[in-house]
C-alpha cells in the first residue's frame, strides 16, 4: 500500500506542476484576465455605415485604434478619429472638419466592465454570447449603451469579440446633428441622422502571441497602404490599412477641396462686435496653418462675412478686421504674411436669409479661397 500511495502522490504532483505551467486561458479558477490583454488592430476591424439618399449606403472604416483588457475584466478602447476611412480623400476630410471636428475630439473612447466568472465556461464552449454595457465616449457626450457580444476563443492567448448586430448610434445623442447638416451641404445629400457600427475585435493575451496596439495618427497623415508586418514584442506593427491621405505636398485639386471644407466647418470664434480671435478657435486654425503650409507657392484669400444686424459700413469694417485677424494668426505659425489677402466682405454674401437666430449664425463667418493666378 506504501508503494501505491507513493504513486498516488507522485502523480497529484505532475497534476499540479502541469496545472502550474500550462498557459493562463481566458477567465481561469481564479476569476480574472491575468495577466491582460491587448486589442490586436493588425487582425481586427472597426467598421461603421451610413445611409445617404434614403437607400445609398456607405462602409467605412477606422484604420487606427488601440485597447486592453486588465486583469480585473475593465476593458478600454480608443479610436482615432483622424483614421476614418471612406476610400476617398476628400470624403475623408469632410468626415474628419464636418462631422467628428477631430480637431477638437481626437478619439473616441469605449470602456466597460466584463466579470470574469461570465467567461468561465469559455474554454469548454469555446464561443458565447454576452450582454455587454459599456460607456461611450463620442464628440465630448458620454452615453451609457448595451448591445450583445460574440466572444470566440481562438486558443490559449487569442480571443475574438465581435458584434452579433450592427450596434446604431443616433447623431443627435452625441452633438453630432450640425455635422451632419454640414456634410449635406458640402455634398448635395440628404443623410440619415444615425449610423451604424459593426466590429472584430482580436484580442492577444499578455506574454502570448505579439499584439500591436495602433498609434494615433497625426492630422494629414500620408496616404499609404501600410505593408502588413509580423508583430514581435521589440517590434510594434503598423496598422494593415491607413486612410487615404496624400503624403507631402497638396496638389491643386487637394488644396482647393480643403479649403472649401475648412469655410463650412465654423470654430473660428469672435466675441459679437469684436475681431479679437476667441481662445477656442486655435484648435481648427493650428490645422488650417497645417494645410497651407503643404500648399506651398499657392496664395490664399482669407474672407469675412456678417449678418445684417449693424449698418453696412459698420460691418463691412468688422469682417475686414476678423479676417486679418485670422491672417496675423497663420503668420505667427511661421508662414508667409504675403501669402495672404484678407477681404472683408460684411453682410453682401450671406448663405442664408438673416431671418432667425441660427442663420445669422451661420452667415457670421471666416472662408478661404484660392487666388487664381
Amino acid at each position: 500500500m506504501t508503494g501505491l500511495s507513493d504513486a498516488v502522490a507522485r502523480l497529484r504532483l505532475c497534476l499540479a506542476l502541469i496545472l502550474l505551467l500550462s498557459p493562463v486561458p481566458l477567465a481561469a479558477q481564479d476569476a480574472s484576465f491575468a495577466p491582460g490583454w491587448q486589442i490586436d488592430a493588425q487582425s481586427s476591424q472597426l467598421r461603421f455605415q451610413s445611409v445617404k439618399n434614403v437607400t445609398k449606403v456607405e462602409s467605412s472604416t477606422f484604420a487606427a485604434f488601440s485597447g486592453t483588457l486588465e486583469a480585473d475584466g475593465t476593458l478600454s478602447m480608443r479610436v482615432f478619429l483622424d483614421s476614418v476611412d471612406t476610400r476617398i480623400d476628400l470624403r475623408n476630410v469632410r468626415m474628419r472638419f464636418l462631422l467628428f471636428e477631430t480637431f477638437r475630439f481626437p478619439d473616441a473612447v469605449i470602456t466597460a466592465r466584463i466579470n470574469p466568472a461570465d467567461l468561465a465556461d469559455l474554454p469548454k464552449l469555446r464561443r458565447k454570447t454576452l450582454r455587454l454595457a459599456y460607456t461611450l465616449d463620442l464628440h465630448g457626450v458620454q452615453k451609457q449603451l448595451e448591445t450583445d457580444v460574440a466572444v470566440t476563443l481562438v486558443d490559449d492567448a487569442t480571443v475574438v469579440v465581435s458584434s452579433t448586430v450592427p450596434v446604431v448610434i443616433a447623431t443627435d445623442d452625441f452633438g453630432l446633428a450640425e455635422g451632419v447638416q454640414k456634410l449635406q451641404e458640402a455634398a448635395n445629400v440628404v443623410i440619415i441622422p444615425s449610423g451604424t457600427v459593426s466590429f472584430d475585435l482580436t484580442l492577444k493575451r499578455n506574454g502570448g502571441a505579439a499584439a500591436a496596439p495602433a498609434p494615433a495618427p497625426a492630422a494629414e497623415t500620408p496616404a499609404v497602404e501600410a505593408p502588413v508586418a509580423t508583430a514581435t514584442p521589440e517590434t510594434p506593427a503598423a496598422p494593415a490599412v491607413t486612410a487615404l491621405e496624400p503624403s507631402g505636398d497638396l496638389d491643386l485639386a487637394a488644396c482647393k477641396g480643403r479649403f472649401e471644407i475648412l469655410s463650412r466647418s465654423g470654430n473660428i470664434n469672435f466675441p459679437s462686435g469684436s475681431a479679437r480671435l476667441q481662445a477656442d478657435s486655435s484648435a481648427l486654425l493650428d490645422s488650417v496653418a497645417d494645410i497651407v503650409a503643404r500648399c506651398p507657392g499657392l496664395k490664399i484669400e482669407v474672407s469675412g462675412h456678417t449678418d445684417a444686424d449693424g449698418t453696412p459700413s459698420a460691418n463691412q469694417y468688422l469682417s475686414q478686421q476678423r479676417a486679418k485677424a485670422v491672417v496675423r494668426y497663420l503668420v505667427k505659425k511661421g508662414l508667409a504674411a504675403g501669402r495672404f489677402t484678407a477681404i472683408g466682405y460684411g453682410e453682401d454674401k450671406p448663405l442664408f436669409a438673416n431671418d432667425t437666430a441660427e442663420h445669422k449664425s451661420r452667415n457670421r463667418r471666416i472662408e478661404f479661397a484660392l487666388v487664381q493666378p
